[in-house]
């Protein structure tokens, strides 16, 4: 996990100083020191103080780090998340990439805890789940800023849970021949979850003796006639379409499971910045 992640921190720093920083090296030398902070300039949900802390020290071991919060930790405007203290050059090359991190993860884990607060506040047990709608190359570092949100992570990859979509079933001619495929070839651990877009998609799911039924842009009154003909036989996921403040009308009893890719995909990246101490 780490190598893939300090892989991510070269790819990011090559992106943006491939020869280093022309403008800090032209008016700073070797040996300047330099204060700083990052601090947060909104409400948010912090996350990723491990991964900018490592920028730091991938562009300059000799800059000291300290973080002043933790990841999950709600934050109000003003306050400090991080100080480093070193060559100024390494600080000031390493700003904009520690930045990056931090604001993605900040903003997918903030907005994970307003869905997060939302799904308590309809009391009925749902859980919220995020997707495989990920930036390339950053699922692990946005899943773990999901669950810092206080939600929680469906299949991780495509080699870790059986779920047939559309397409399967396109192909496959149909959800029984779908299933009865799965089932030959899946191990006995993996439960089979089947996407259904209609009540007799449903029927035919339960049928085949899914482990779990997404419902997938189906309207609240579908999913509750849904909720009905499942009656417990299997878990229930909703998925497709639904916003913080739609989520009271999908979280109804008997729905076990909301999926929701905004989680990730369109998450607002947070409002910090580093501001470097006068000297």
């Amino acid at each position: 996990m780490q190598a893939r992640i300090d892989l991510l921190i070269d790819l990011a720093l090559d992106e943006d100083a491939p020869s280093g920083d022309l403008t800090s090296e032209a008016i700073f030398d070797r040996q300047h020191q330099s204060e700083a902070r990052i601090e947060v300039r909104e409400a948010l949900t912090i996350c990723g103080l491990d991964v900018a802390k490592r920028v730091f020290k991938r562009v300059d071991p000799d800059i000291e780090v300290s973080t002043l919060s933790q990841d999950g930790q709600k934050l109000d405007h003003g306050d400090i998340v991080l100080k480093v203290k070193g060559p100024t050059i390494g600080i000031l090359t390493a700003e904009r990439t520690a930045l990056n991190f931090l604001q993605r993860l900040s903003g997918i884990a903030t907005l994970s805890a307003r869905f997060a607060d939302a799904a308590k506040l309809a009391n009925t047990g749902v859980r919220i789940v995020d997707t495989r709608k990920t930036t390339p190359g950053w699922r692990a570092l946005e899943k773990h800023a999901v669950r810092c949100g206080g939600c929680f992570n469906h299949r991780s990859t495509l080699s870790e849970h059986v779920l047939i979509k559309e397409n399967h079933i396109m192909a496959a001619g149909s959800i029984a021949e779908a299933v009865s495929r799965t089932r030959a070839q899946a191990p006995h651990t993996a439960r089979i979850e089947v996407e259904t877009e209609t009540l007799a998609d449903v029927q035919k799911a339960l049928a085949a003796n899914a482990g779990v039924i997404m419902l997938d842009n189906m309207p609240p009154a579908m999913i509750l006639e849904a909720i009905k003909l499942i009656d417990g036989k299997a878990i229930v996921e909703v998925s497709g379409g639904v916003r913080l403040e739609t989520l009271t009308d999908y979280a109804l009893p008997g729905v076990d499971v909301i999926s929701i890719g905004a989680l990730t995909h369109s998450a607002r990246a947070a409002d910090l910045s580093m501001i470097l101490e006068s000297r």
